[in-house]
């Protein structure tokens, strides 16, 4: 475990990533843009050496991680002043974890190549639970070798780690796999909203639905809170419209309508607007204020 870990980017996934990568005996040296927010104390206490700046933590890191947000935020870490192709040395592995849609992905390894980086496309499912477990499931696109030389440390992060194909395809994956929680979540909304019509207990639905063949991570995990009324994040609202921003984006040269990605991103543009325009920030599962606000 000689290796030199960065890791850019200290929200609710990353800074438990940071951690956990600490916890695991690498030397991890980590950034955040914004100061005093609760994952920079995740990572601190774990063991990471919090740093001030994108060069004080890449200059001599053998692998780069970024968990960030947009496009543009990604562009800005990676490519930017400063950033990460400024400041790495050469036959450096850069993997960024955030979810930027393929062209963005394929875009940001001819640009790293051009500077001798090597680069992974990673993005990551499991919300703050599997982050702060170790469980997330890491969708990988780039070379097999780039692939093997990462797998020890993805493998502290997640259970499902699977090699999807070149540069982008894991976000291509990603993608998919978006539109299946984005649509899991309006079906979730409905059954909870029929249970409560018929005077049912929405725990109850979670219990005995979750061991059937309805059952899925959403429900078991988001059911509950749903039925609480816990819209704490695990995975904001404003993060899920920027992903189905980028699955339409990504149809729309083809042609084609997905009406459920339609039907999800209405529902929580509806939230998004609420409380003076900062629903965005709840947890997807904040979506059932569509349906009763």
């Amino acid at each position: 475990m000689n290796q030199q870990i960065a890791f850019l980017g200290l929200g609710v996934m990353g800074g438990s990533m940071a951690a956990n990568l600490a916890r695991s005996g690498y030397s991890v040296k980590a950034w955040n843009r914004t100061p005093n927010r609760p994952g920079i104390e995740i990572a601190a206490s774990a063991g990471a050496t919090v740093v001030p700046s994108i060069r004080e933590a890449v200059t001599s890191a053998d692998v780069v991680f970024s968990c960030v947000g947009d496009v543009p935020d990604v562009e800005e870490v990676i490519l930017g002043s400063g950033g990460v192709a400024e400041s790495a040395r050469p036959g450096t592995l850069v993997i960024d974890t955030s979810t930027i849609g393929p062209d963005a992905a394929r875009k940001m390894g001819t640009e790293l190549k051009k500077r001798n980086l090597h680069f992974l496309d990673a993005p990551i499912s499991g919300g703050d639970i599997g982050a702060k477990k170790g469980t997330l499931t890491i969708m990988v696109g780039g070379e097999p070798a780039d692939f093997e030389e990462s797998k020890p440390l993805l493998e502290v992060l997640g259970k499902t780690i699977r090699l999807c194909g070149s540069v982008g395809s894991g976000q291509g994956v990603k993608l998919c796999n978006q539109v299946l929680c984005a649509i899991h979540m309006v079906a979730l909304c409905e059954a909870m909203q029929l249970a409560r019509q018929q005077g049912i207990d929405p725990n109850l639905v979670v219990e005995v639905c979750s061991t059937g063949a309805a059952g899925s991570w959403a429900l078991s995990n988001l059911g509950s809170k749903i039925a609480e009324s816990d819209f704490q994040p695990g995975f904001m609202i404003k993060h899920m419209l920027k992903d189905l921003r980028l699955v339409q984006e990504t149809v729309q040269s083809s042609g084609e309508q997905l009406s459920g990605v339609e039907l999800a991103d209405g529902l929580f543009k509806i939230v998004q607007k609420l409380d003076d325009g900062t629903g965005g920030e709840q947890g997807t599962q904040a979506m059932i204020r569509a349906f009763r606000e």
